[in-house]
């Protein structure tokens, strides 16, 4: 019986953070030991926004080594970059026929973006979604491991799937978003947003911070005192760093925590200390196997390639089908 298929792809630019492992990353992990899973590092999705040419390869080499790092293990799962399947441009190219402008123009990354950059609207921030759906499509994926902030995307791509096998025949699965069960990660700086590459690095823990610049972060973390207050105070739940201790403490310290917080028996400082402490346990291991990755540059390279060899062999073969089934294939 043949393992359904996963696709998911993570930008090589901006730090890798505990939004990305916890919400994805690790999601990653466990799904390639039930699925077929194609990961990529999506730099065309990269270049969308402005970015440092000079400086791309070495995030690639960075992004691939800190995913191996963190468990996804190249003899079970497909890792590769995007750019080198040139097929992932090909059927987004296609795919720009089948689909109203009216559609990417409602996509509310898009707008996000738009409003972000507005001196680099670009037509890739526009196409951004349908280079997404070729991602996912090329691989006949089922399964996308994906943030909630995504489901406008995927439902697109569902949209598209079922759009081109209507007009040519019975050619794509559509497939389904896979939610993380961990809630979002929200930033250190402002508790209403969720952690982000883009913002400024006082707002997120990157997996590569030592514990000085944990504590240094923490220190600083906004714990959203004032709208504990107003709802419900004294209660921890509310912290957003007490969020993070769910996922990083022991229940006992989470109990312990809660306690001394209702009772005021020690003050944030402390708690963020704790919190600081039981993060970078879990950060050390991957940071360690990381920099042994990193001596041997070469090897990542070889393992980038294997991935593209066996993504290109699946994507031409899907292209292929595409191409015949909309009467562009011809044998003269």
């Amino acid at each position: 019986m043949n393992k359904k298929r996963v696709f998911s792809g993570i930008q090589p630019t901006g730090e890798i953070h505990l939004g990305n492992y916890l919400g994805a990353i690790k999601n990653w992990v466990a799904l390639q030991e039930k699925y077929n899973c194609f990961y990529s590092i999506v730099d065309y999705h990269a270049i969308t926004v402005p970015y440092l040419p000079q400086k791309m390869s070495q995030f690639i080499l960075n992004t691939a080594a800190t995913l191996i790092a963190c468990g996804i293990n190249p003899k079970k799962s497909v890792l590769f970059i995007q750019s080198e399947v040139p097929e992932h441009t090909e059927l987004c190219w296609i795919f720009n026929s089948l689909t109203p402008f009216s559609e990417l123009k409602r996509m509310t990354q898009f707008k996000d973006k738009a409003k972000k950059y507005p001196h680099n609207v670009n037509a890739g921030l526009l196409n951004y979604p349908l280079l997404q759906a070729a991602d996912i499509l090329l691989y006949k994926a089922e399964i996308v491991p994906v943030g909630k902030d995504q489901s406008q995307h995927i439902e697109l791509t569902r949209e598209i799937a079922r759009k081109f096998n209507r007009k040519f025949g019975k050619t794509f699965p559509e497939p389904k978003a896979h939610f993380s069960k961990i809630p979002r990660i929200m930033s250190l700086t402002d508790p209403t947003k969720k952690m982000s590459k883009s913002d400024q690095p006082e707002s997120y823990i990157s997996l590569n911070d030592n514990i000085q610049i944990i504590q240094k972060k923490l220190a600083k973390a906004v714990t959203d005192t004032a709208r504990k207050r107003k709802t419900d105070p004294g209660n921890p739940l509310k912290c957003n760093l007490y969020s993070l201790h769910r996922l990083f403490s022991s229940k006992k310290e989470q109990a312990e925590i809660s306690l001394a917080c209702q009772k005021a028996k020690f003050g944030c400082l402390e708690c963020k200390k704790i919190l600081a402490r039981n993060i970078y346990k879990q950060l050390e291991p991957i940071q360690k196997q990381k920099q042994k990755l990193l001596k041997d540059p070469e090897k990542i390279w070889e393992i980038l390639d294997e991935g593209r060899k066996k993504a290109k062999e699946v994507a031409q073969q899907t292209l292929k089908e595409v191409k015949k089934k909309m009467g562009l294939s011809f044998n003269f």
